[in-house]
């Protein structure tokens, strides 16, 4: 996918006037026409790769802060914002939101600090949704961290042979752990544990292949990438030591699976398969959801993936995993999912994919026609009795070349209207609801029963 041009005009205005430089004296300065960089000013004009050269030269300018958007996760975490049920009334769409941005990038930044601050509609705050804010700042994408575990997982040549086999003698060599594969009953509430004074990683035996490699790469992540993991941690500023440690867990895992799916080996293989799901679980050796949480980071500039969204449902519909990486899929927000969504029905199909085009209701300025893959997926390490649901989407209009779309329709027509939860949803006459929309008079009347519990 091409990456987007730099528009920064409000951020160069600002560097001007610190200066003290009249238009024509800045432009003098970096080789440019004083008409240009006013078009450049006014966001009329993007800022090209040699323009920016000469700034930081000029100005020992720290590049990232032309990109002042991205601390808000762009446009996409605008839509997300605004996509609260406290602005469904205004029609605020995606036009006027590049505008916003574009023109008031600090103005957005200070509303995007006040919403997260106040937290979305109905819900306080809590160290879950402080990590979320933070992944979806980096759009869960670590490139240097990324970059650091392809290059390891190409020392290691762990595209020419067993990986388990390749990660466990890394283990050995570099670190002098073996591996030791516990009965349950001697490892009853862990999956994985460092033995420091027996020099042992033991694993429980309940973990199937692929997760077992996984482990062994996670431990590697947490020996060798220890110091990068803690500074992108460090860099988050979070209130206390909670969400930075869940914070720091996630970016470990991600790392991990980059040690395991290689980024320049993955998004080849997803190109030469067309995002083929099943080949590339088994060409990686690697379960579902660890294939669909790589999926959602596959941001490198240059080489970017196609935008995937991952979320993780339990049986009562709740998301215990939200990854919207670069996909802008703003109703992944809500409390809940919708019982119409075909996810739900994943739990009783267990191995099968179950596909589906769904347009959600509400989604304001954010995209609203998504193609959609659920797959459930057990417990890990358990006996089976804990089952969820993982699901992954992307738009629709970006889904035509995948190797699972193929047959299917995504026209906007045939898709499944879904809401984003009963609390959120205003579709009417819907005979799943179970909760009216927060915000809504309701209706009612002594001469009819409806065929739902609330009319609004």
């Amino acid at each position: 996918m091409a990456d987007s041009a730099m528009f920064a005009g409000p951020a160069l205005r600002r560097l001007r006037k610190r200066e003290g430089l009249t238009q024509s004296a800045m432009a003098a300065r970096l080789g440019i026409s004083a008409s240009y960089l006013n078009l450049i000013e006014r966001n009329q004009r993007a800022l090209s790769a040699n323009v920016v050269i000469r700034i930081v030269d000029a100005f020992d300018y720290d590049p990232r802060a032309l990109r002042e958007d991205e601390a808000i996760g762009g446009i996409d975490g605008l839509a997300r914002r605004m996509a609260d049920e406290r602005f469904a009334d205004l029609g605020i769409d995606r036009d006027e939101l590049h505008e916003f941005l574009s023109a008031a990038p600090q103005a957005a930044a200070a509303f995007a600090r006040l919403y997260d601050d106040a937290g979305p509609a109905g819900r306080r705050d809590d160290p879950t949704q402080a990590v979320r804010r933070e992944i979806e700042r980096w759009r869960n994408h670590f490139a240097d961290l990324d970059t650091r575990a392809e290059a390891l997982a190409d020392e290691l040549r762990l595209s020419r042979g067993d990986t388990y086999a390749a990660l466990a003698e890394r283990l050995r060599e570099r670190h002098q752990l073996a591996i030791r594969i516990l009965p349950r009953e001697v490892l009853p509430d862990a999956v994985r544990r460092l033995d420091l004074h027996a020099r042992q990683l033991q694993l429980s035996e309940m973990l199937d292949p692929a997760s077992r490699t996984f482990q062994l790469a996670t431990q590697i992540a947490l020996l060798e990438f220890r110091d990068e993991i803690r500074a992108i941690a460090a860099g988050a500023q979070f209130a206390d030591d909670i969400p930075r440690h869940l914070f720091e867990r996630h970016v470990t895992a991600c790392a991990a699976a980059a040690l395991v799916m290689p980024y320049g080996r993955f998004l080849r293989a997803c190109d030469a398969t067309a995002y083929d799901l099943p080949v590339l679980m088994r060409r990686f050796g690697v379960g579902f959801e660890s294939l669909a949480h790589r999926l959602t980071t596959l941001q490198r500039v240059g080489q970017r993936g196609l935008p995937f969204f991952m979320v993780r449902l339990d049986r009562a519909g709740q998301f215990s995993k939200r990854y919207s990486g670069a996909s802008g899929a703003a109703w992944l927000d809500g409390d809940a999912s919708c019982p119409l969504w075909s996810a739900h029905r994943a739990f009783e199909r267990a191995g099968e994919f179950c596909v589906e085009t769904v347009t959600v209701d509400g989604s304001g300025a954010a995209p609203a026609h998504w193609l959609t893959i659920a797959r459930s997926v057990e417990g890990r390490g358990t006996d089976t009795t804990a089952r969820f649901v993982v699901a992954i989407g992307i738009e629709a209009r970006l889904a035509g070349e995948l190797a699972i779309a193929r047959g299917l329709s995504l026209r906007a027509d045939d898709a499944t209207l879904i809401g984003r939860g009963c609390s959120e949803c205003h579709v009417t006459g819907c005979p799943q609801r179970s909760l009216p929309p927060r915000g809504t008079r309701l209706q009612f009347s002594t001469i009819e029963q409806g065929m739902t519990p609330f009319r609004f």
